[in-house]
């Protein structure tokens, strides 16, 4: 099962909503990531200061690390999670524009298009583990035959 997603993702929200929501924070060091409207695939990790939201692209590898778009000749640092990569930027003097110090957090539910595995033979399914509350995921799966799943705030 992939990582579970920061609360501080709000999904494919638009640059004029990210802006809304990070004016009405209103801190310094504010910050968000939501989809790249440009680059499919891609995240921004948006971040506020003096009322000016910085966008730094994020990146994800073919291995699955996360990483930050550099200006040519900047070493770029990669991350096994997108908390990894936040833990990092929240140090002081990291490269961005304000260290990372105050989490948007969705307030609702989002539904997230799953990847369609390829076609693959059947076999039978090994049976599910019993699961106790602490072991939940903060997502469930959307009733029916859905190929989307709902990414609950905690």
């Amino acid at each position: 099962m992939a990582a579970a997603l920061p609360v501080c993702y709000h999904g494919s929200i638009s640059r004029t909503e990210c802006e809304a929501l990070m004016m009405k924070k209103n801190k310094d060091g504010a910050y968000l990531i939501r989809d790249s409207e440009t680059i499919q695939g891609a995240m921004c990790l948006c971040v506020y200061k003096q009322r000016v939201v910085y966008t730094y692209r994020l990146l994800q590898s073919h291995t699955g690390q996360y990483t930050l778009m550099t200006a040519g000749g900047m070493e770029e640092t990669f991350f096994k999670t997108l908390d990894d990569l936040i833990r990092h930027y929240k140090k002081k003097n990291q490269g961005l524009s304000m260290h990372l110090r105050h989490s948007v957090k969705r307030k609702s539910a989002m539904l997230i298009k799953l990847k369609t595995p390829p076609e693959t033979p059947e076999t039978p399914e090994p049976p599910e583990p019993q699961r106790t509350s602490e072991d939940e995921p903060d997502y469930e799966n959307v009733p029916g035959d859905s190929e989307y799943v709902e990414v609950l705030p905690p």
